[in-house]
């Protein structure tokens, strides 16, 4: 009867320490921000898609380029969610301009919150596009 309780007070007492491991294992990958900052560039788009989770995802076109492979070269974009309504709506309305995001940088997706470990949380600044660059003035040798 002894060894019984002793096993028993082993399994529950690694049952409890794996669900723990377990809780503490999903709360930093999925709602522990691991980073934030602040993107600019022009706004591509912000869409309202999904099947079962409709989630605000957009766009943001960077200037300069990069490239994941010896040779290639592409433009550098940030793929991001919305979680609040509100900044997605204002979003929307800005497509084409110059904006600066500020965002949460989380380990894993979660399908409620958006596609992207990316989650802009404030729109820092709006702005109209770029001006194009100013002309030169006209040299004269005569």
């Amino acid at each position: 009867m002894n060894m019984n309780n002793k096993f028993k007070k082993i399994r529950n007492f690694t049952i409890v320490i794996l669900l723990l491991g377990l809780i503490l294992f999903i709360g930093i990958r999925y709602y522990y921000p691991y980073g934030e900052g602040v993107k600019s560039g022009q706004l591509n788009f912000v869409v309202h898609k999904g099947i079962i989770f409709k989630t605000y995802e957009g766009k943001l076109i960077q200037s300069g380029f990069w490239s994941d492979k010896p040779g290639g070269i592409q433009s550098n974009e940030f793929n991001f969610s919305i979680a609040d309504s509100q900044i997605a709506d204002s979003l929307m309305k800005a497509g084409g301009k110059i904006v600066d995001l500020h965002y949460k940088e989380y380990f894993g997706a979660l399908p409620w919150r958006g596609y992207s470990r990316y989650i802009v949380d404030e729109i820092i600044n709006i702005s109209s596009s770029e001006s194009p660059p100013s002309r030169l003035p006209v040299m004269n040798f005569e």
